[in-house]
């Protein structure tokens, strides 16, 4: 499994970016799919995160109502819009597949990561 991510860059406060990952199409379309981020010195934390058909997401309380995953079957990409970025939402941001059904929030309870793709949010 290979999974692709592209989109991050610099930005300032209050600015929005989109993120995508790229999968391989054989395991995309029935696994669930999440976004986690990593902070210089910080461990490794959930963002984001849908089910394989798109109906079931779920977020961290920090970017609730700011950021937005969907996922696009046909096409074997997962997106993650961000809105009103914040210099706390500053990381590298990773996608990973979950092979398993349950919608799980934790790093250990995914199975293939992508390579990551910086965010930094200038004040």
């Amino acid at each position: 499994v290979q999974l692709q991510a592209s989109g991050g860059g610099l930005v300032q406060a209050g600015d929005s970016l989109t993120l995508s990952c790229a999968t391989s199409r054989g395991t995309f379309s029935r696994s669930n799919m999440g976004w986690f981020r990593q902070a210089p010195g910080k461990e490794r934390e959930f963002v984001a995160t849908i089910n394989w058909s798109g109906s079931t997401t779920k977020y961290v309380d920090s970017v609730k109502g700011r950021f937005t995953i969907s996922r696009d079957n046909a096409k074997n990409t997962v997106n993650l819009q961000m809105n009103s970025l914040t210099p706390e939402d500053t990381a590298v941001y990773y996608c990973a597949v979950r092979l398993a059904p349950e919608i799980r929030t934790f790093v250990r309870d995914y199975d293939y990561w992508g390579q990551g793709t910086q965010v930094t949010v200038s004040s």
